[in-house]
């Protein structure tokens, strides 16, 4: 039974490549879920996606991680990072091993980026590494 990982990106994610490409790069965000599903294959686990503009759709997702028995969460909550208490608690709910994954660096951003709600229920954080970050979260869920 291999171990199984939801990859849960929030608000603007699906429009990588196109939105402030100094700022995300210019992959898009299916080139993120190729990049995400390849390095799942070598690693030998399970990987499933999801993406919404909506908080509550996350929120539905998280909780719905738990009914499918999901082994680990990575989620970049995008802008919801610095205003949802629902996300933190959907996450602290569920105890799902979660990583916080970040593209850019919200800690050399604007102040209000600086904040993240949902770094207290998470098992790790990975900031400014770009896409990177999705593999580096991955192979460290893979392994737990």
């Amino acid at each position: 039974m291999s171990t199984k990982i939801l990859v849960i990106n929030g608000p603007n994610l699906n429009m990588l490549g196109i939105r402030q490409p100094e700022i995300y790069g210019r992959a898009s965000y299916q080139d993120l879920l190729d990049m995400i599903s390849k390095e799942a294959d070598r690693l030998g686990v399970e990987v499933s996606f999801f993406q919404s503009n909506h908080e509550g759709d996350l929120v539905d997702a998280i909780q719905q991680a738990y009914f499918d028995k999901i082994d680990g969460i990575i989620i970049n909550p995008a802008a919801y990072t610095h205003t949802s208490v629902a996300l933190l608690d959907a996450v602290k709910a569920v105890q799902i091993p979660t990583v916080e994954v970040h593209i850019s660096d919200p800690d050399t951003r604007e102040d209000f980026r600086h904040v993240s709600y949902i770094r207290a229920a998470c098992t790790g954080t990975i900031r400014g590494h770009g896409l990177e970050g999705y593999l580096e979260a991955l192979r460290l869920l893979a392994s737990a």
